[in-house]
């Protein structure tokens, strides 16, 4: 018997009689019947997920994809037209002379976690909006009331492309590197007192007094730093099982739980007079004495790259250490000179004239096969004949990293904080690039067995097949005669600074040389117009009084709407059937209790009489 049952204003219910009715359903109908509907709500439910999943899924990916693309669309013609656009612009003042960037970004989209979307400006014919002059902004140390009138023409080719009704909320930063440093801090400051005081005369961009300096080469460093893993996406968040992430104690916080964030990338510069590396250090770091603390405090930087100071989810802490005399041509004028004295010394000992003629010349190990090369030195000449030796060539170089046996340092002794290098990734530029690529045509993902390999051939190779190879045109088109003699030293050279000198691996697999990033030259200005910048979408943030939510949210928002959509209709689909259950045995209970007169009754059937007792 089936027996429905409501409770409304009046009481009513009915029951169906089972007969007729199979004998499998007899007895278990309202469990098959319970069963079944939990079945079903427990399949939409799955069903659900599984679409919304898909669907949101896919979104993200295509989210991902369309990130990249958007690298690609960089390149297109920026739409001065469009009002919504912001502007920037950095000149960086180097040794040998000074060049003009202009960025530009749209309007901040209101989400207080995502930092400006900032691009390189590109003019009609879709080329960054650059300029560069010469000399370096330091030739003018003597003469400090024409620098101005020098740095006009790059304020004015800006001007040109910046809208005119956006200079006088574009930002202008000048910002002066190596060449400035060695000026005393009198002339430093001369040259910009007189920035500061003419510029705002003919321009009208917004500058004020911090937008002019001297920066460290500490803040050159965690600049590119920032500007690399910008282009790379590294600031963004991410909620894909593929992407890289790390675990982060931020700095300040060392009472609250570690949080966990996209891996960002290490950078290696090796230049031809200085070797820069830069990476974030996650985790508090430990100091061997009191000493390598005090150093340790020059070589971090903490700093915060969102816009609001109490969120800590963009906080990051950067190590950065820069090595005058380890760039590939300093080096190898060291060597050079270490080569002069010694043999020199040896000569005067043991009485011989070894590399005083080129008849005896002083057997180079870090020479091609049979190369030859001259050094002067007090005006002397020391003749060398390549024997191309590699692994030779590494061992007499090892000296020159001025290693000590402390721990946690790395070249000159200096301290470095320890590298998790399985959860790691760094990317090598310049010298890092051209050892790879130029001539080894290895540039890319970096195998220490392979490099090895390709260097020791190359060494071992007579320099008269070097050159018809040269000739032919085998190797890169921006590779000359220079790099082909010098490749073999420079090749031992970037190997044992980066195994050596900071202590990689040789199985370490995640270095990738590069020359460019997406197909674009990434410059340290990138970073420091980020940072420099960081304080204005709170600007966009008030003024759309958090109305502009990022999608992200919305979409996440959506998502979880829909599944507590479902789980409230299981609930109440739950609550019904047991509601149901429960009046059932109510009604079984009201039934056993009545009499069997009323029984007949409800049946249709007049009632028995029952037989008194004999």
């Amino acid at each position: 018997r089936i027996s429905i049952s409501c409770l409304l204003p009046a009481s009513w219910h009915f029951s169906i009689s089972p007969v007729g009715c199979p004998r499998i359903l007899n007895t278990t109908l309202r469990q098959i019947v319970v069963i079944g509907i939990l079945a079903a709500a427990v399949s939409l439910l799955y069903y659900s997920l599984v679409v919304i999943r898909n669907k949101y899924g896919r979104a993200y990916r295509d989210k991902r994809f369309h990130r990249y693309l958007a690298r690609v669309t960089d390149t297109e013609a920026t739409d001065t037209n469009n009002p919504n656009l912001n502007y920037g612009i950095v000149v960086d003042c180097g040794s040998s002379g000074s060049r003009i960037f202009v960025y530009c970004w749209p309007r901040h989209n209101g989400n207080p976690h995502d930092l400006l979307d900032i691009k390189q400006m590109r003019d009609k014919n879709r080329k960054p909006v650059v300029m560069k002059i010469k000399p370096g902004i330091s030739e003018f140390a003597s003469s400090p009331e024409k620098v101005s009138d020098y740095i006009s023409p790059l304020l004015s080719f800006a001007a040109e492309h910046v809208p005119r009704a956006k200079h006088k909320e574009t930002p202008l930063y000048i910002l002066c590197t190596a060449g400035m440093r060695i000026l005393p801090e009198s002339q430093q400051k001369a040259i910009l007192e007189d920035l500061l005081t003419d510029i705002p005369v003919h321009f009208d961009f917004l500058f004020s007094d911090s937008h002019a300096e001297v920066i460290s080469g500490k803040q050159e460093g965690v600049y590119a730093w920032i500007g690399i893993n910008f282009v790379l996406g590294r600031f963004e968040h991410t909620d894909d099982e593929d992407e890289a992430i790390v675990e982060v104690h931020v700095p300040g916080s060392e009472n609250k739980e570690a949080i966990f964030r996209k891996r960002t990338v290490g950078i290696l510069d090796m230049g031809g007079v200085s070797t820069q590396i830069a990476y974030e250090v996650p985790k508090t770091v430990s100091f061997a004495s009191s000493q390598q603390e005090e150093v340790a405090k020059n070589l971090l930087a903490e700093f915060n790259l969102g816009c609001d100071a109490h969120q800590t989810e963009h906080v990051y802490r950067v190590y950065v250490a820069t090595f005058l005399g380890f760039g590939g041509n300093a080096a190898r004028q060291r060597y050079e000179e270490s080569l002069f004295t010694s043999t020199g010394l040896k000569n005067r000992l043991l009485g011989k004239q070894t590399g005083m003629t080129s008849d005896s010349p002083y057997l180079d190990p870090c020479l091609p096969l049979d190369a030859e090369d001259e050094i002067q030195q007090n005006g002397q000449i020391m003749y060398l004949r390549g024997t191309g030796d590699f692994s030779l060539c590494r061992e007499i170089i090892q000296p020159f990293m001025n290693k000590t046996n402390e721990t946690q340092t790395s070249l000159n002794g200096v301290y470095q904080p320890a590298v998790h290098f399985q959860n790691s990734e760094f990317y090598g530029f310049s010298e890092f690039y051209y050892c790879t690529e130029d001539v080894l045509r290895m540039g890319g993902d970096y195998n220490a067995a392979k490099f090895t390999k390709a260097a020791k051939d190359y060494c071992a190779t007579k320099w008269s097949v070097l050159r018809e190879r040269f000739d032919r045109g085998l190797y890169a088109s921006h590779a000359d005669l220079h790099r082909l003699k010098y490749q073999c030293f420079k090749s031992a050279w970037m190997y044992e600074v980066f195994h050596s000198g900071f202590s990689f691996p040789p199985s370490y697999s995640n270095l990738k040389t590069a020359l460019q990033v997406y197909d674009k030259e990434v410059q340290w200005t990138l970073g420091a117009i980020l940072y420099r910048t960081r304080f204005l979408p709170l600007r966009d943030i008030q003024q759309e009084n958090f109305r502009g939510i990022h999608s992200h949210w919305r979409s996440f928002s959506f998502v979880y709407n829909h599944y507590l959509f479902f789980v409230c209709f299981l609930i109440v689909l739950l609550s019904i059937l047991l509601y149901l259950l429960r009046l059932r045995r109510i009604h079984r209970r009201m039934l056993h209790n009545s009499s069997p007169a009323s029984l007949w009754i409800e049946e249709g059937l007049p009632p028995q009489k029952t037989t008194g007792p004999l």
